[in-house]
This record gives structure tokens, C-alpha cells and sequence, in this order.
């Protein structure tokens, strides 16, 4: 399962760390991830973290930082200078294998608000 926390209401020009906890059987991670969904709008992807690269949407380079604690199979979004089009429901993925016998597949959490407005 993955469990998302952080969220919440911050003013513009603000900041929030979002957290994203993997539990259960994990045989292997193959990149994680972090998507948000805006109001009347489709999922877009945030940021995503593989072994070999981390890749950041146009919109939140510079601001947004993803990180990833392997220990602890936990997924980090520290997010800077918050705009109000950054409102959206926050989504934590990944995509591996739970098992070594299973195909690879995607995971993804329930979500957390962040709404930034004054």
C-alpha cells in the first residue's frame, strides 16, 4: 500500500513536504512518483525518480524537490514557493514488482489535498 501525508491549505509563497510510505511486499521499485490532479482537469505527472535520473515537470522545476529514502521505502515532494495552480490532489505511485514471480506493475496511493490560496 502507499500511504500519502502532508497535504493542506498554505498561502502563496509558501511550502509543504509531502510524504508517501510503501508498505507491504516489495521485491523491486522501479521508479516512483508523484502526479497531481487539479479540478476538471486530467492527472499530469509532478516528478518521477528512478535509480538512473529525476525528472520534473516544466511547471514545478525549481521549486519541487523529490526524493526518495530507501530505508524506510519512503517518497518525499518538498514543495517551495507554492502558486495557487498548484492546487490539486497529490498522488504518490510506483511501479515494480511486489513479488519476484509478479508482472510489473503500478501502485498508487489515495491522494492528498494541497490547496494554496490566501
Amino acid at each position: 500500500q502507499l500511504a500519502e501525508s502532508g497535504g493542506g491549505l498554505v498561502q502563496p509563497g509558501g511550502s509543504l513536504r509531502l510524504s508517501c510510505l510503501v508498505s507491504g511486499n516489495i521485491f523491486r521499485i522501479y521508479r516512483m512518483g508523484w502526479y497531481r490532479q487539479a479540478p476538471e482537469k486530467q492527472r499530469e505527472l509532478v516528478a518521477v525518480i528512478t535509480t538512473a535520473s529525476i525528472d520534473y515537470d516544466d511547471s514545478v522545476k525549481g521549486r519541487f524537490t523529490v526524493s526518495r529514502d530507501n530505508a524506510k521505502n519512503i517518497l518525499y515532494l518538498q514543495m517551495m514557493s507554492l502558486k495557487p495552480e498548484d492546487t490539486a490532489v497529490y498522488f504518490c505511485y510506483y511501479k515494480g514488482w511486489r513479488t519476484s514471480l509478479d508482472s510489473l506493475s503500478e501502485y498508487w496511493g489515495q491522494g492528498t489535498q494541497v490547496t494554496v490560496s490566501s
